[in-house]
Order: structure tokens, then C-alpha cells, then sequence
């Protein structure tokens, strides 16, 4: 079955493995069917051929099993302890081992990245935003499972050996009211009786009130957009004469005023306003004069996040609307994870928007689902440091910060700051998802509440790694016999006696997936699919659907994308990688397969370029440079120990880095750097790797159709 083929799912009581009541079969030899089918849906995709095959002669009762996917769904109606893969490794734990908005001129975007498309966003029940189009990748090329055969045998016989062995019941998988606060159900019927009216209509904070918006980007004409439908009487001002935008402005909003020139606190002072909202892109430097007179009269302050907060509680209080809201932020893979928890509480079976960061904006995606009638049940979000700097009444039901490097130093002046912005993601109440490898992002977690004759009572928390898990609830990987497992610690067995030492320390470790059955390669994207699988279950998704849902997911372009393979070399597109650590991250996840030719430079944005030293001694077999800091990289790894060649352009450095490479290694395009010395943007930096690719592959001989 094709993953995408709409074509439902059994689930209940018609999916193999189940009883009647649709729970989980206990009887081990459905177990070991459980077994077999994944193992022969990863089969029919090239991955672990031998293993289906050991299997089939291991279990013949199961050789004629049906072909299915790698996870049954369930009905998402049953409670999120009713799921297909839950013990089918079980063991104890010591068994083994950037801105959206563009609005000033000063300020660059990411790597110069144009900002939302002008044109209306779809905003579809239960949509997920489509996978942008790419055209510079190789059509049709579906990237092969390099290590797929890895221990296969050895893990067929551990799944074997395990479903066969225990005759003990299984634990219970986590309920998310253990991990996570409660939130209110939305309740669709009640919500679709009452009358919507227009967007924010009866919004009193701001009807006939004076707002003025900073800013004309993507987000600046969205915050005029939401506050003339709340009644507001709404002046906008940009530093510019004629901001692209201005004149949908005009068309769309005719009684907006706009206001060019120089902000500065005139734009205050006399103006009879109520509150002054700031677009994302500005840098703080530009507003901070309005900002200082506009709080020292005591008006609101605010951007499009605290207007976007402020709409939820006030369609919390008068109508019910209580939504789980998801959000994700952090230096490298937002994106990603957006987008992927997205897919995650679609096959979940419920309503989400994604919005934010990734687009469209957060108060346009509001409005239009208002207008439809078709509010979601969960809100995904995406949310940059400059949407969060000094934001103020944002509560998500959970969040996360995925990992801080250094970035955007220019604008918020040191890593110190960036870090504080960010963490305002978490609010004072939501479930805090941390990521437990990343020092910087464990800091954020408050120290314990201490209540005298009591436990100190920590803040409902989750972590996520590359590493086993620590506490009941965390994410994680565990090796089984070689291959990468991702795996959900539980509590421990309640029933089985055991010293306090014990108990403190012992996990049930729950494997849910190999780490090669994703679709996205590397070790920092199984990390990404951990996040996506802890915020997804903060929302109440039973984990068999999302399971699906992970093997499904592609990628999102430019970000450690395959592109083709050449003479056995596998070449990846990784050109949002615009910064230190993300270079970092794409280094590490695909080095432990493979040896790489790195592709590095462009405009490094003021970065220690130090930290890439040791990856690249670790993984690469040499070094290309490119662009205008390329003197700086070359300097920051002269004592890598490998070869570092210069390149005029990148189509040269291509060429080179396939010199150098050897069968069985990746070219990797990961710059760490911005591109615009010598491109438009990323995506622009991203074609120019993908045709010289393809110019390589057409000088071989070969086809690049169903590479």
C-alpha cells in the first residue's frame, strides 16, 4: 500500500493482533504476526529483506500472512493504551543498552528567506501545510536504506526470542494525564452551535480602540487585518515609503492608516492610543523608542503572539473553545518537527492547523478558521526567538525547545538572551518537552518547589535524546544487537516487590520503532521524531496511528534531503543548514554510517566556527569551501586533521567533493553559513546543488528516474 493511498486502516477489532474488544491481542504467537507483518512491510520497501525472510522460516504459521504497513491504526476513538506495537520489545531498562516578517530593511530574514507567499493560505480542516515543491531534486528518487541490512538477523531473533519468552503481563503504556496538566476537551458540537460572526467580532479589549501596528511584513498586515475585525481603529507605520505590502493594505483595509518614516516616540505621544504591537522582523534596536514611550503611558505592548493568546482566551471564555496548542521552537530542526507533529495528530484522527514560523500566520490561520467553522481540536505552532522576545499570556498546553546554538546573535545581542527568548515558549503552566542532551535548554526547567514534609515538586516535565531514557514518560533510543531503537520509558512493574534503590531506579523500557524504518535519515532527525512523538501524546494521540504516521514522513526540503545517488555516493541537500549547529547536527547523524565530504560555507553571520572541529574530524573525509567567510572555516579547522580545499563556486565544489569521495560515502551540501554572498537565499543555493548533481549523474550514464 502506498503510504499516502487514503484507503483506511483496519483498526479495532478488524486489525490483526487485536481481541474484540480492539485491545491488543496477549496470545504470543499474534505477537509474533505483529512481528512478522512489520517486518514485511519494511521488506517491500528494501529494508530488512533478509530479516522477513529468517522470520518466515522461523514462524511458517505466519507465511501467508497478508502484506501490511508497519503499523496497524486503531480507532481513535479507544483510549491511548489500545495500540498495536506496545511490547513487541519490551524490556527493563538494565537489560541493554526566523523571523516571519521582513518588515524593516535592517534586518535580514533567515538566510534572506522570502517571508509567507502572498497569496491566501488554504486553511483546511485537519490540514497539514503540503511539503513544499522542490524541483531541483532528482525526480522520483526515493533514498535507499544504506544500513537497512545492518544486524538484521540478530534483530529478527531478539523480536523472536522476545515475544516468545515473557509470560509476565505487559505494563500499561503512559496516560497523559501522568505526564502532562489537563486540558479541556473541545467539545465540537457545542462549539459549531454558537454563532462565530466575523473574526473576533465582540473582541471588547479592542473594539473602538486606537492600535498602531509596527511593521508592514506578513505578520504586520495580519495583525491589521485581525484588529480592524475586532473593532480597533488601526494606524500602521513601516520605516519604509512603500513596503510590498502596502498596497494590499490599502485594498484589503482602506480605513488603515500608514504611517512611513523614522519610529520613533512621536508615533506615541499625543495619538490617544490603547496598545502598540510590534512585527517579528524588527530588530529591537528599531522599536525599542515607541516601546519605551508607548510603556511609560501605560498602553499595551505586544506582537502578533500576544494578540494570537489573547483571541484563545477570549474564545476559551465566551465560547467554550478550549484547544490543545503545541509549540515548538529552537535554534535548528523547528520546522521539521512542526510539520511532523502535525501529520502525527492527523493520523491521530483529529482536527489540527499548523501555523507560526513555518506559515501561514498565526492570526490569518484564526480568522479563517472562524470564518469556515471548522476551529480545531489542536493548534501546532512554530515559533522563532523573535516571536517570543518579551511575549507575555502565552500558555500551550505543552512545548518545546528542540536545542540553542549560537544564532541571531546580532539581534538579540548575546546567547544569554536568545536562550531567555526562547524559553518564554513554555509559559507557566504548559508541559515543558525538554531535549535532555542539550545543557542550555535543561536550564530552563525551574528548580523544584520544596513543601516542608513533602517531596519537592518539580514542574510537569518530559525529555527527549539520542540516549535511554531517564524518568517515566521520557523519549529515547536504546542499541538492540547494533540497530537504533526508539523507545518510551513506562513505570516500572507495580505488582513486583522491590527495594526502594530499585524502585527509584527501574523503568519498563517500551521499544516503539527502528530508527531505520523512518524516512528521514540521521540521528539529530530521529531525535526531531521523538519530539514530535511526546508533544503529539501531550494532545492525547494514541501512539499506533502515530507510529504510521512517522514511517511515512518525508522531510521537509533542504534540510539533509537526499538527492541522488552516483557511482555509490549518496548526495544530500542540507542548504538550510545556515548555521554552526546545524552543520553539527547533519555531521553527526549521517557520520555514523559513512564517511562525508562536507560542503561548507557562505556569510557566517558573526559564528565561533570552532564547534564544527571535532565532528569533522570525526566524519569527514574532506572539506570543501566556498563563499566569503571561507578564510574563517578554514582558520577554525586547521587542526581537524582532514583535507580542506578552496572552491570558486559551488557547481567547483561539487566536482571536487566528488573527486575526494569513495563508494559507500555522502556528499553533504551543509553550509552552517547564509548564502546570500553568492545566492538569492537557501533555496536558490539548494538548485544550484541539485542541477550540478544532476549534471553529474547524466555525465555517468545513468538514470536519475527511480534512483
Amino acid at each position: 500500500m502506498n503510504p499516502h493511498d487514503e484507503t483506511p486502516l483496519p483498526h479495532g477489532a478488524d486489525a490483526p493482533g487485536f481481541d474484540a474488544s480492539g485491545a491488543v491481542a496477549p496470545d504470543a504467537a499474534e505477537s509474533a504476526g505483529l512481528a512478522a507483518e512489520s517486518l514485511q512491510s519494511m521488506a517491500q520497501d528494501g529494508v530488512y529483506a533478509g530479516a522477513w525472510q529468517e522470520l518466515q522460516a522461523q514462524v511458517p504459521e505466519h507465511s501467508v500472512v497478508e502484506p501490511a504497513e508497519f503499523i496497524q491504526s486503531v480507532d481513535p476513538a479507544q483510549p491511548a493504551q489500545d495500540v498495536v506495537t506496545d511490547g513487541l520489545g519490551d524490556t527493563q531498562a538494565g537489560d541493554s543498552q526566523t523571523p516571519v516578517d521582513g518588515a524593516i530593511a535592517e534586518v535580514a530574514l533567515e538566510d534572506g528567506a522570502s517571508e509567507f507567499p502572498a497569496e491566501p493560505a488554504l486553511l483546511l480542516e485537519g490540514a497539514v501545510p503540503a511539503e513544499p515543491a522542490s524541483p531541483a531534486v532528482l525526480d522520483n528518487y526515493v533514498a535507499p536504506t544504506i544500513s537497512a541490512a545492518k544486524a538484521a538477523a540478530d534483530f529478527v531473533a531478539q523480536i523472536f526470542a522476545e515475544v516468545r519468552a515473557s509470560d509476565e503481563p505487559e505494563a500499561a503504556p503512559l496516560s497523559i494525564a501522568e505526564v502532562a496538566p489537563a486540558t479541556d476537551a473541545f467539545e465540537a458540537s457545542d462549539a459549531a452551535q454558537e454563532p462565530q460572526g466575523r473574526p473576533g467580532e465582540g473582541m471588547v479589549p479592542l473594539q473602538d480602540k486606537n492600535v498602531l501596528v509596527l511593521g508592514l511584513g506578513a505578520s504586520g498586515l495580519a495583525m491589521a487585518r485581525w484588529c480592524v475585525r475586532c473593532g480597533a481603529q488601526v494606524t500602521v507605520a513601516d520605516t519604509r515609503e512603500a513596503p510590498p505590502q502596502l498596497a494590499q493594505l490599502q485594498q484589503e483595509l482602506p480605513g488603515v492608516r500608514f504611517v512611513a518614516g523614522a519610529f520613533d516616540a512621536s508615533l506615541v505621544d499625543g495619538q490617544g492610543l490603547h496598545a502598540v504591537y510590534r512585527s517579528p522582523g524588527l530588530s529591537p534596536a528599531t522599536f525599542a523608542s515607541v516601546f519605551q514611550a508607548a510603556k511609560a503611558i501605560g498602553l499595551v505592548t505586544g506582537s502578533e503572539l500576544s494578540l494570537y493568546a489573547a483571541a484563545l482566551a477570549y474564545l476559551r471564555s465566551q465560547h467554550a473553545y478550549a484547544p490543545c496548542v503545541l509549540a515548538i521552537t529552537g535554534t535548528n530542526g523547528k520546522t521539521t518537527v512542526t510539520s511532523l507533529t502535525g501529520q502525527l495528530v492527523v493520523r491521530a484522527g483529529k482536527t489540527v492547523a499548523v501555523a507560526g514560523n513555518i506559515g501561514p500566520t498565526l492570526l490569518d490561520t484564526l480568522a479563517g478558521h472562524i470564518d469556515a467553522g471548522t476551529l480545531p481540536e489542536v493548534w501546532v505552532l512554530e515559533l522563532s526567538s523573535f516571536q517570543l522576545d518579551d511575549v507575555a499570556g502565552f500558555e500551550p498546553t505543552a512545548a518545546t525547545v528542540l536545542n540553542i546554538t549560537q544564532d541571531h546573535l546580532d539581534w538579540h545581542g548575546d546567547i544569554h538572551a536568545y536562550a531567555s527568548a526562547k524559553a518564554r515558549i513554555f509559559g507557566q503552566t504548559g508541559l515543558m518537552v525538554l531535549n535532555r542532551e542539550d545543557a542550555e535548554v535543561m536550564q530552563m526547567l525551574p528548580p523544584p518547589v520544596r513543601v516542608k514534609l513533602q517531596k519537592p515538586q518539580h514542574r510537569e516535565h518530559l525529555t527527549f535524546g539520542a540516549d535511554m531514557p531517564r524518568r517515566p514518560g521520557d523519549f529515547g533510543m536504546e542499541i538492540v544487537s547494533g540497530m537504533p531503537w526508539l523507545v518510551r520509558a513506562l513505570e516500572a512493574d507495580e505488582t513486583r516487590k522491590r527495594s526502594r534503590s530499585e524502585a527509584e531506579e527501574e523503568l519498563h523500557i517500551q521499544r516503539l520503532m527502528p530508527a531505520d524504518a523512518l524516512r528521514i535519515r540521521g540521528r539529530h532527525n530521529a531525535t526531531n521524531a521523538l519530539a514530535a512523538l511526546a508533544l503529539a501524546s501531550a494532545a492525547g494521540c494514541p501512539l499506533a496511528p502515530m507510529l504510521y504516521g512517522l514511517r511515512e514522513y518525508r522531510g521537509e526540503p533542504h534540510r539533509v534531503e537526499p538527492v541522488a545517488l552516483v557511482n555509490g555516493v549518496e548526495y544530500f541537500d542540507d542548504s538550510k543548514g545556515t548555521n554552526v549547529g546545524a552543520t553539527v547536527a547533519a555531521l553527526t547523524g549521517l557520520g555514523a554510517d559513512r564517511r562525508i565530504v562536507l560542503i561548507l560555507g557562505g556569510v557566517g553571520k558573526g559564528q565561533d566556527f570552532s564547534p564544527l572541529t571535532t565532528p569533522v574530524a570525526r566524519y569527514a573525509r574532506a572539506v570543501v569551501l566556498i563563499g566569503r567567510d571561507a578564510p574563517l572555516i578554514r582558520a577554525a579547522l586547521a587542526d581537524a586533521g582532514v583535507a580542506l580545499i578552496d572552491a570558486a563556486d559551488l557547481p567547483q565544489a561539487v566536482d571536487m567533493a566528488t573527486q575526494r569521495a569513495h563508494a559507500g560515502d555522502a556528499v553533504l551540501m551543509s553550509p552552517a553559513c547564509a548564502s546570500f554572498d553568492m545566492f538569492k537565499d537557501y533555496e536558490h543555493r539548494a538548485h544550484v546543488f541539485c542541477d550540478a548533481v544532476r549534471a553529474l549523474a547524466q555525465d555517468a550514464g545513468q538514470s536519475v528516474e527511480g534512483v
